[in-house]
């Protein structure tokens, strides 16, 4: 579900606020004129029916065959006459030098009275034949057949006229509170815009917390006092995961240490049995169990910053010296192994015993997936990268991601715990640098692994 914008959200109520006011004041200012403009409550209430008469009248007109606008009363003006006798209406040309047809002789006599002056909005009054007052009104309308005058006089009001003024009255009132409306909308997004700075510096921070700095704190300056319980909860909540995470780093190294010497232990006495496939197996094992330990080890250290990261180690060297290391152990195991620098050195920066362990957990998975008689390739290219190169079944690619995930193994009659290229990938995550698997050409599956150079 999408997550709603608190600013979008302040804006929008604020706004609907401003609309609820003006339409409350607009409303109330209705009975407040009639109730404290005039006492002679009937005639202001008959002006509440000019907007209905002027709105039938305009129905009503209709060009002729000549082009001439002119009046044709409706079923509704009709009804109205027959209602009140008293009203008369006009419909004019803009310049008002021409009257119409079908507008109310009377009336246009009196407009003429008026000379040469000209109006465009006007409200007057008049008086019927026993001396009471009519209400007038004179408009510029858009009609069906163009831009007149429309003139209505002696209206008087009926329940049905409401309608009528109401909704000329809101879309007029709506026409003045637009500019109105977004020029507050614009303030209320700058300020709540600003106002909410705080809060987005916040998530920025939180954003950059992960586990390899889940000591971090969200900094609490600036924050306003309605989010500050939330930064707090969250500082309170990362302090303990933190803690927590400590206490796993703590003893997974402890857990490592302890293994050693058993494993040191059991590959002195795989040592010391006679020759045999068996004897190849085991020892084959057993490096593997001290490379898990190794590893784990040096995971702990660095995840607790107690072993340095930025180290200049030659890559050159290193790779050299892991593939010499390992000559013996797999030509017992009926393979070769190549070493392919095509540069005499190469810096870069790391953990030395880190990245030990990361090349030794390579070649050992190669090994592994290497066919009998086959041959592991290891090399070192320009820009701190290092592959090593089986010619196994190698990784599809919906599996490159997978393989890196703690125990993932792919199938339960393999052997192994599935936690050596997980624990590559943390170290090579420490050492700021990057690991993936390529197709060898012709089959297999090539580790890359970038280092930052120095």
């Amino acid at each position: 579900m999408k997550a709603f914008s608190l600013s979008q959200r302040l804006v929008a109520r604020l706004l609907a606020g401003l609309v609820a006011v003006y339409v409350l004041i607009w409303l109330l200012n209705i009975p407040l004129s009639l109730t404290g403009i005039r006492v002679d409550l009937d005639m202001i209430w008959n002006d509440l029916a000019e907007n209905r008469a002027r709105a039938q009248v305009t129905a009503s007109l209709q060009r002729g065959a000549d082009g001439v606008p002119y009046i044709e009363p409706n079923a509704e003006l009709r009804d109205q006459l027959a209602h009140n006798p008293d009203l008369q209406y006009a419909a004019l040309s803009l310049d008002q030098t021409t009257a119409y047809r079908g507008s109310s002789p009377e009336l246009v006599a009196m407009l003429g009275r008026l000379g040469s002056m000209k109006a465009y909005f006007m409200n007057f009054i008049g008086h019927d034949s026993t001396g009471g007052e009519l209400r007038g009104a004179l408009t510029k309308q858009d009609t069906s057949v163009g831009r007149v005058i429309i003139v209505t006089y002696g209206y008087r009001f009926s329940q049905e006229d409401l309608i009528y003024f109401f909704r000329d009255n809101a879309r007029d009132n709506f026409i003045y509170f637009l500019p109105f409306g977004a020029a507050a909308a614009l303030i209320a997004w700058l300020v709540t815009s600003r106002g909410l700075s705080p809060l987005r510096e916040a998530a920025a921070q939180a954003s950059l917390i992960d586990m390899d700095s889940i000591d971090q704190r969200i900094p609490i300056e600036g924050i306003p006092s309605e989010i500050m319980p939330l930064v707090e909860a969250v500082n309170s909540a990362l302090k303990r995961l933190d803690a927590g995470a400590v206490k796993q780093r703590r003893f997974a190294a402890n857990a490592a240490h302890e293994l050693r010497t058993p494993v040191a232990i059991l590959r002195a006495r795989i040592d010391s049995l006679p020759e045999s496939s068996h004897k190849t197996d085991l020892k084959r094992d057993a490096r593997r169990m001290q490379t898990i330990v190794e590893q784990l080890l040096i995971a702990s250290r660095l995840a607790d910053r107690s072993a340095p990261t930025g180290e200049v180690v030659d890559l050159v060297a290193t790779l050299r010296a892991m593939v010499a290391d390992y000559a013996p152990l797999v030509i017992e195991n009926r393979r070769e192994i190549e070493f392919d620098a095509a540069i005499p050195r190469m810096n870069v920066r790391a953990n030395r015993r880190a990245l030990e362990c990361i090349v030794a957990n390579l070649i050992d998975n190669a090994l592994r997936a290497e066919p009998e008689g086959g041959s592991v390739l290891v090399r070192v290219a320009e820009g701190g990268a290092a592959d090593v190169v089986d010619h196994g079944a190698g990784v599809g690619k919906d599996l490159r991601e997978l393989i890196f995930e703690p125990f993932w193994r792919g199938s339960e009659a393999l052997p192994g715990t599935g936690l050596g290229l997980a624990i590559v990938k943390e170290l090579i995550d420490q050492s700021k640098g990057t690991v993936g698997v390529l197709e060898t050409p012709g089959g297999g599956a090539t580790f890359r692994i970038v280092l930052p150079t120095a």
